[in-house]
């Protein structure tokens, strides 16, 4: 594929689904940034129409950037996800085409650690559907199966960085907390690694999922786990749409015998709001139905802006991948030359040879390499002694491993010190 040879005159942003404007000011320091900013998140027609000019792309998670979608951008350098989740991505395919994928996985861990907490509260106490009675004139004032939460246990499924931040809040509260996960975590707090997640579904009063979406979490509760989970359970998913059997769950809370759930994410969700949500869900009172909107504060948005951004930033101007999702790390520090080139390639045998000896023939001298490689790709960072002609880089690029390759533009980046 075709890069410029630097940070082009224009480079042309586009952020879609009204990202938070915290992304402005941060994006704006790479040199001949330009940004366009969409409201709402475009059909496929629409998004290659806007891709074809576009250097780099801001989405969240409701626009589908399919392979097709990444073969109408021939400019595309890179991508910022500015939630958590990358479904809507094709990750490989990127990596194919040297587009680097950049998420924001710690921004909105609060807000959904927060939002846990609140569902498990109104859910022990029957808010959902007393609420619904209320609406419909009914006064359901009894203390029948309505509890607080202080010496209840919580069980948590995925003990990553929600699930570890929602177990301490869980404790502040007087919570005992246990957790599952696939690979082995070291427990925050008191929290207590259970056997087996059968065993945590069988003692919890609340469980709540934390897992990523992959072929082992798809139906991760069916009907078979529900029904291991304790009589007048609580379920909160805010984690993946596909992790719950939907029908399965509507099946358990309408013969009582869980006591409410808790819903964000659906295995078909609107693509918009001017499309209807259908669940069998929204059919109980005991239920709390929101619409994807778990890390969606005004906090987390503003966080995310912050931290995506300069995750691009630091790509496009240092070579840096730090944190991407799918391209291998490159901690790569203070330009020691004239120039840095940034090479995306294969990961076969005698490429960095072949780059080697394109750049000793062009009479630049190599004065510092960071080379990493993973997930069948190779990120080279080099700096030469001068900076590179034209035709030096136009040889670079046809190196036949070479899935992108352009030069950072470290000049002005902030904290490093310019070449002599």
């Amino acid at each position: 594929m075709s890069h410029a040879s630097s940070i082009p005159p224009s480079l042309n942003i586009l952020l879609l689904e009204d990202i938070h404007a915290s992304a402005d000011s941060v994006l704006e320091s790479i040199p001949g940034a330009r940004i366009r900013r969409l409201r709402h998140a475009p059909d496929a027609g629409e998004l290659k129409d806007l891709l074809a000019e576009a250097d780099v792309l801001g989405l969240r998670s409701r626009t589908q950037l399919d392979a097709a979608a990444l073969a109408a951008a021939p400019r595309l350098r890179a991508v910022g996800a500015y939630c958590t989740g990358t479904n809507n991505i094709d990750l490989k395919a990127a990596a194919q085409r040297g587009v680097a994928v950049f998420n924001g996985p710690f921004s909105n861990t609060r807000s959904v650690a927060e939002l846990v907490i609140g569902h498990a509260i109104a859910l022990l106490r029957r808010v959902p559907e007393r609420q619904a009675a209320a609406r419909r004139g009914q006064w359901l004032k009894d203390a029948r199966r309505s509890n607080e939460i202080r010496g209840k246990t919580l069980g948590i499924v995925g003990y990553g960085k929600i699930g570890t931040q929602t177990g301490l809040l869980a404790e502040a509260m007087g919570m005992r907390v246990v957790f599952h996960d696939v690979e082995a975590k070291l427990p925050l707090g008191n929290a207590v690694a259970a056997p087996s997640l059968e065993a945590l579904l069988g003692e919890a009063d609340i469980v709540t999922l934390h897992v990523p979406q992959t072929p082992q979490t798809r139906k991760l509760i069916d009907a078979q786990r529900l029904a291991q989970m304790k009589e007048d359970a609580v379920l909160i998913n805010l984690a993946r749409g596909q992790a719950v059997d939907i029908d399965a769950l509507h099946e358990a809370l309408a013969a009582g015998r869980l006591r409410g759930a808790a819903v964000d994410v659906f295995p078909v969700e609107p693509a918009s709001a001017g499309q209807a949500f259908e669940s069998p869900l929204r059919a109980l009172d005991n239920v709390i139905l929101t619409p994807h909107v778990a890390g969606s504060t005004v906090e987390a948005q503003r966080n995310l802006g912050i931290e995506v951004s300069e995750k691009l930033r630091d790509f496009l101007r240092l070579g840096a991948v730090r944190g991407s999702v799918n391209l291998p790390e490159v901690g790569a520090g203070p330009v020691r030359g004239a120039a840095r080139i940034v090479h995306l390639h294969r990961d076969e045998p005698g490429v960095i040879s072949q780059l080697n000896g394109l750049l000793a023939a062009a009479g630049l001298n190599v004065t510092q390499l960071h080379l990493e490689t993973g997930r069948g790709v190779g990120v080279a960072v080099i700096d030469v002694s001068q900076v590179p002609a034209a035709a030096t880089l136009s040889a670079v690029r046809a190196i036949g491993a070479t899935l992108g390759a352009f030069l950072a533009d470290f000049a002005s980046a902030p904290g490093v010190p310019q070449a002599a």
